[in-house]
């Protein structure tokens, strides 16, 4: 042992930790982004970013004010971490692990240079690094030309594989057990807080129980009440719910970096009958995306069809986002493939394997007849001949109006 302050080690402390990916998947990902390195003439990629961490490594990295990297040269992949997380990157990294310390400024592009020897060609993610860490790359590699590689990793994570399948699926199940506990708990009276925690402790159990090891983070609900409902992201809050309330059940447990949605319309009790017009007119907008989610397909021509339902019931002035995205590793605080999303302005087509939802939404303003947002949310895994819808939980007004 020394004395000396340590800058970079390499602290392999325990074993590789369970993944719900072989080394066959992980290695497929790696050499796919190889593949396109090589096309492209980059000697080697430095991804910074938490979804491509994730996807090409296994590991999710708490930023906290430190910077991360996976660096992957044409035979090698090594995240590059910072001390203050031990042994943890290593455990979980498909591939090397080296660590910095915080003793002095320079160690992360220490570590950096020591994995980027002789590169000229680098790839970094132009739609993820700051103005900031990009000159500071440009003074520590004077020599290197970098180049965008995002766009090229994005639609390499957009198409799924078996793996990946399973894993959603798993997500999906586990949104189920979310959405019930949100039906067993919302009531007029109580607190929306209340619906939210007894959803997201029954979900994070439900993950814990399904795995032999599992990192149990970043797993929430977001449940809304009467006003609160005209956002899709708007937080929770401590309103208690009142009768005839419109409702916005959200579910979202996060599995190994992989973010899954549950998303439904409900009524505290009663609904009134400019409402529940409105609440059926949306769900045959769902109905009908989903039926249009296909192989082939285009984004935007699934999203122009759905428009025209809503401009028929002069409902479109309405709407306040998109149709549909992509699922993988994403979460609302990172990552997002939007190479596939349903929107008129994005013309990718749909390719078996991808995985997107059909979630349309029309939001009334206060104090207008049916205020509130009305929003139904749906996975499907497209296939070679269709698409499979693996939520299986009940929507509409049949079913989704709770208890006085």
């Amino acid at each position: 042992m020394t004395d000396e302050l340590i800058h970079l080690a390499r602290w392999h402390n325990g074993e590789k930790a369970f993944s719900p990916f072989s080394d066959a998947e992980m290695q497929r990902r790696q050499d796919a982004m190889r593949t396109l390195m090589a096309a492209d003439g980059m000697d080697a990629c430095l991804f910074s970013s938490y979804h491509n961490i994730c996807y090409f490594s296994g590991f999710m990295y708490c930023q906290f004010g430190r910077r991360y990297a996976l660096t992957l040269t044409r035979d090698a992949a090594t995240t590059l971490t910072a001390a203050i997380d031990g042994g943890q990157p290593w455990r979980r990294t498909f591939g090397d692990n080296l660590t910095y310390t915080d003793w002095r400024r320079e160690s992360y592009f220490d570590g950096l240079k020591q994995l980027l020897t002789g590169v000229r060609r680098l790839g970094i993610e132009f739609d993820h690094v700051t103005l900031q860490f990009r000159d500071l790359l440009a003074v520590h590699f004077p020599d290197v030309e970098l180049v965008d590689c995002s766009e090229a990793a994005m639609r390499l994570r957009t198409v799924k594989s078996v793996e990946e399948h399973a894993l959603i699926r798993e997500g999906a199940r586990i949104c189920r057990i979310g959405g019930e506990a949100v039906m067993e708990t919302a009531r007029p009276g109580v607190p929306e807080h209340e619906v939210a925690l007894a959803s997201t402790n029954a979900m994070v159990r439900a993950i814990a129980d399904s795995f032999p090891f599992v990192e149990l983070m970043d797993t929430w609900t977001w449940f809304q009440s009467g006003i609160n409902t005209d956002g899709a992201h708007n937080p929770v809050t401590n309103r208690p719910i009142e009768q005839g309330d419109i409702l916005s059940l959200n579910t979202f447990p996060m599995i190994f970096g992989y973010y899954t949605a549950l998303e439904r319309t409900l009524f505290a009790g009663a609904v009134d009958a400019v409402s529940l017009d409105l609440w059926q007119k949306n769900c045959a907008v769902h109905v009908r995306g989903m039926e249009l989610i296909r192989p082939g397909a285009r984004c935007c021509d699934i999203a122009l069809e759905l428009n025209e339902m809503y401009r028929g019931w002069d409902l479109l002035k309405y709407r306040s986002f998109g149709y549909g995205h992509s699922f993988g590793v994403l979460s609302h605080y990172y990552g997002r493939e939007a190479a596939v999303e349903l929107r008129e302005d994005v013309e990718t087509v749909l390719q078996p394997g991808m995985v997107v939802s059909m979630e349309p939404m029309i939001m009334l303003p206060d104090g207008v007849p049916g205020a509130g947002g009305y929003r139904e949310h749906d996975i499907l895994i497209v296939t070679e001949d269709g698409a499979e819808n693996i939520t299986d939980f009940p929507f509409g007004p049949e079913t989704m109006i709770l208890p006085a």
